[in-house]
């Protein structure tokens, strides 16, 4: 019964995707081919769009630019915490060393 259910939805579906195919085919191949729609466009509008190209991707090389900057810094400040990482656990252990030596001397006396 399920499958006769999903064969009949298939059928369905396949049936209108054909459908719609033929009806578009026409006006698919009436298009042009270089995908251009046949309108010239104002040259004041050709170099404003040139314009706004240009400085598109000049933002996107400056984008590039900071996100290597900011990676840089990124792993510049990870490597300095590290280290005080390091110096911190180190003045740790030898507070701790310093407080056992005067427990120890304070029961002694």
């Amino acid at each position: 019964m399920l499958q006769l259910i999903s064969l009949v939805i298939f059928l369905i579906s396949a049936s209108v995707v054909t459908f719609i195919l033929f009806r578009k085919i026409p006006e698919l191949v009436a298009l042009p081919k270089n995908g251009h729609h046949g309108f010239k466009k104002h040259e004041l509008i050709l170099k404003i769009e040139t314009k706004v190209k240009d400085s598109y991707f000049h933002l996107f090389s400056k984008q590039m630019l900071l996100q290597r900057v900011l990676s840089k810094l990124r792993l510049l400040i990870l490597k300095i915490e590290k280290s005080i990482d390091i110096l911190l656990h180190g003045i740790r252990k030898k507070s701790q060393q310093i407080d056992k030596n005067t427990k120890k001397k304070h029961r002694s006396i």
